[in-house]
């Protein structure tokens, strides 16, 4: 099989890209490398390839030229995972044409290369909750750690309307319908998975996203100052900490993205909701007193606040109802695991 992954040396394509080496199967990666940690993701898979499986291509997926001369000299391909994008809402603001560019120009040219140059292949696009904007609309309650939704117990399914809020929603949100009707209008075998928080190993997380490993990180260099004798640096979280997200383990992510391909015929034009739902959710100050646990019992975080970020959302967990019975998937990576790992891996690289 030859697969073409866009954004192949970022957190997901690389972990994907490497599941997929590991089958013996052809892997086309495209990627700009414009990320910290895309260099160190593209040598890591050059060490898991055997011979000549694995093809890496640099260029910018909003780069129509570009994209038709990959599709032209490495296709046809029989599945496409388009993760490439502008993934943090925080850079959307400061650069919003950057934004633009990537996330809705780019997933254009894929979508026009797939229908001259690889009709049959099936395209899996990595969209994000943030099309649902920020739910401000909702009646919200909290505890002492939490928000949380009393009208949905479950979490969201798809039915939830969209409201495409910061310029990231409404590029992410734009690519993700533009998904939806190329499957409707010309028949592109198309299935858009709307994220909520993921995270794991190869993930190099930044203060604006990848929260899980940014904090992962914060709390080992408080513990590795406290052990020296140093000065604690605290830490700076925007809002009250007590946002939830439903966070989804790499491992989990590929068992999906391949399953999509096993039951394409059942996936095909449709839309999911994908996260560790209710049982894998986390506000940071959760995620806050696990970590404390894992890497220094008894010391408490030190942090300060930060006013809460415009368009942020106070509660998503996905109700992933749907994806369980069109593709018999569901999260196996329990939080508590998941963030062991991969305070471990963060740990291993700093």
């Amino acid at each position: 099989m030859k697969i073409l992954i866009t954004g192949g040396c970022g957190f997901l394509g690389s972990n994907l890209a490497a599941s997929y080496l590991q089958d013996g199967s052809n892997v086309v990666v495209v990627d700009a490398l414009f990320r910290a940690g895309g260099e160190s993701n593209l040598q890591w898979l050059r060490g898991q390839a055997r011979h000549d499986q694995l093809t890496f291509v640099r260029g910018d997926v909003a780069d129509s030229a570009f994209v038709e001369s990959a599709f032209k000299t490495h296709g046809p391909f029989h599945y496409i995972c388009h993760l490439a994008g502008q993934v943090a809402m925080t850079t959307s603001m400061a650069d919003p044409r950057r934004d633009l560019n990537t996330n809705v120009v780019g997933t254009f040219n894929i979508l026009e290369a797939v229908r001259a140059h690889s009709p049959d292949a099936l395209v899996a696009y990595s969209s994000t909750n943030k099309v649902y904007g920020d739910l401000r609309h909702l009646t919200y309650r909290e505890d002492t750690t939490r928000y949380y939704v009393p009208s949905h117990p479950a979490g969201f399914d798809e039915n939830l309307s969209l409201d495409f809020a910061s310029p990231y929603g409404c590029s992410k949100g734009s690519a993700d319908q533009y998904m939806r009707d190329w499957h409707r209008n010309y028949g592109v075998q198309t299935v858009v998975f709307r994220h909520s928080s993921i995270y794991g190993g190869r993930q190099f997380a930044t203060f604006d996203q990848g929260w899980i490993g940014w904090f992962c990180q914060q709390a080992i260099e408080q513990s590795r100052a406290r052990t020296v004798g140093s000065a604690v640096k605290p830490f700076t979280i925007s809002g009250t900490g007590k946002q939830v997200r439903d966070v989804l383990h790499a491992d989990d992510l590929i068992r999906l993205y391949r399953s999509a391909y096993e039951r394409r015929a059942a996936c095909t034009g449709e839309i999911f909701n994908i996260g560790g739902g209710l049982a894998n959710s986390l506000s940071l100050l959760e995620l806050f007193k696990l970590l404390e646990r894992l890497t220094d019992p008894g010391q408490p975080l030190q942090f300060s606040h930060l006013p809460r970020r415009q368009s942020d959302q106070d509660f998503f967990v996905a109700d992933i109802g749907k994806t369980k019975r069109y593709l018999d998937w569901s999260p196996q990576v329990t939080t508590e695991a998941g963030v062991t790992a991969m305070s471990q891996w963060v740990k291993s690289i700093a």
